[in-house]
Formats: structure tokens, sequence, C-alpha cells
């Protein structure tokens, strides 16, 4: 019985308001045609009520509706974020070539200038190895027999002195650096002309030995090959004086030189295509070209 009656009410009042949405629609028509623009006095309170009811009931719509447009927004943000990020590192890989372009221009114009100097031919080479050994420092280049190359010719970089060919195939080169501790080379100080000898200390720093009396030797003071070894040309830069040691009773003493080549950084050096007088003659008495373990050994 209640059910009954809840069911009759429910018909009823969706029946009433039905007719209550269609006279009102009919009177909104009415009041339209006869040019009526204020609404009927029960009619303003249902607008009232209505205009929040139709909002909520709108809100979620349009809510999807706005994600969706965000939705699809974000789709084409992604891919232009995807195609700014490809440009970018195309730039980026351009910017590198061009900044290694004018790395290498600087590299060649210092070459150049050292070439006219010296009047002597250079090759350029790529260093594609190292000596893993702690008790020499040697590098391995792509430049061999075949390209010109000899044992006994001086490496150089842009900024000085690298080192010298030891053993060379038909392709390939080995070249003993300044560091190596069998290294000894003919110096002058540029500023005074003392002479003494530059060696290789194994480690990062070169050593100095000159005359004590009447030497005048200062930290900053550059190094340069002498050209009386008759292995190095005369003029190229060695390093320069980091500290000398206090005078003492010893006939030598000892500087400490930086190199001018930063070797940890060394990529790129010039083979200067031609032999100093003493070991053009150590090596045209010798049938190939390499050098043996006893000439690399030396005394």
């Amino acid at each position: 019985m209640v059910e009954t009656h809840n069911r009759v009410r429910l018909t009823l009042l969706v029946v009433a308001l039905v007719g209550f949405a269609t006279v009102t629609m009919v009177v909104d028509r009415s009041a339209f045609r006869d040019r009526v623009r204020e609404l009927p006095p029960w009619a303003g309170p249902l607008l009232d009520i209505a205009a929040p009811v139709q909002k909520t009931l709108a809100y979620p719509v349009d809510f999807l509706r706005e994600r969706w447009h965000h939705y699809v927004a974000l789709i084409g943000v992604r891919e232009e974020l995807a195609g700014l990020r490809s440009q970018l590192a195309r730039l980026q890989e351009e910017n590198l070539q061009l900044r290694e372009g004018l790395v290498a221009s600087g590299r060649l114009a210092r070459i150049a200038e050292m070439r006219d100097a010296f009047e002597v031919p250079m090759l350029p080479a790529e260093l594609v190895g190292s000596d893993v050994s702690p008790w020499f420092h040697s590098v391995l280049l792509d430049r061999g027999r075949a390209d010109g190359v000899r044992s006994g010719m001086p490496v150089i970089s842009e900024n000085g002195l690298a080192g010298l060919v030891v053993s060379t195939s038909n392709h390939a080169s080995k070249a003993m650096l300044l560091l190596d501790r069998q290294t000894a080379i003919d110096g002058t100080v540029q500023r005074s002309r003392a002479r003494g000898i530059v060696r290789g200390g194994g480690n990062e720093a070169l050593i100095f030995e000159f005359v004590a009396r009447g030497a005048d030797v200062l930290p900053g003071d550059l190094v340069i090959t002498s050209g009386l070894d008759g292995v190095y040309p005369k003029g190229l830069l060695v390093g320069s004086v980091k500290s000398v040691a206090a005078l003492g009773s010893d006939l030598l003493r000892t500087a400490v030189l930086e190199p001018a080549v930063d070797f940890g950084r060394l990529e790129q050096v010039f083979v200067m295509l031609r032999r100093g007088p003493t070991l053009e003659l150590l090596y045209s008495n010798q049938t190939g070209d390499a050098v043996t373990d006893s000439a690399q050994e030396g005394p």
C-alpha cells in the first residue's frame, strides 16, 4: 500500500513538473511574441533557482571538455618540445664543430708561423695511443714512413716542443715525450742566454741543469732549444722556470720547468720533417729506420 502511494506521488510530481515546464515555456513564448521583457512574478524565483542548478549540471561536461582541450594542446606541446630538443642538439653539434674548427685554425696559424720561422716542412699527426708504463712517456702517432716520418724527427705542438720520434712503421710512429726520463735537450734561457740541459722528470715537470757559476736563471724565464745538441732546431720553446734551487757547493744547479705543452690535453702534433745533423749521422749507419733497444735506452 505504501509503495502504491509513493509511486502515485512520484507520478504526480513528474506530471506537475512537466506541466509547470510546459506552462513556463508557453508563457515565455507568449511574452517574446508580445515583446514583453519582464517575467511574471512567479517566474523570477524559478529562474533564480534554475540558474545554479543548470550550472551545477553543466559543470562535469564543461570540466571534461576543458580537460580534453588541454590534453590535445599538451600533445601538440610535446611534439613541439621534441622538435625543439632535436633542433637544440643539432645546433649544439654545429657549435661544437665550429669551435673545434676555430681551435684547429688557431693551431694551424701558429704552426704556419713556426714553419716560416724554421723553414722546415711540418706534417700534422694525431695521437692514437699512449704508453701505459709508469716509467716511460711516449705516444703513438698515425703517421709513418709512408708519410715521410723518420726516427729522430722532432715533434711539436702549437705551443712548443713536445718530443722526438723514436721508431716508425709504414703507417704509424712512436714519439718519446719531453717528460720521459731519457730526454736530454740542450737549452738556453732566452733572457740571459744561460745554457744548460733539460731532462725529463718522469712526471709533469722538467729539470733544467745549468752551471752554477755566473748563471742568471730566475723564475718566469723562458727556456728554448739552443740547437747545439744537433737534435732539435734552435728556438723551440721548451718551458718556463717555476723555481730555482738554492745555491750550494755543487757545480751544477737545477731549476724546475713547467713544460710549454700541456701533455694532458695533447691531441694533435706536427712532425718536423727534418732530422738534426747528430741524428742524421746516427741513423745513416742503420739499415732500418726503427730505433734499436740499445739506442732507445741510451747511455
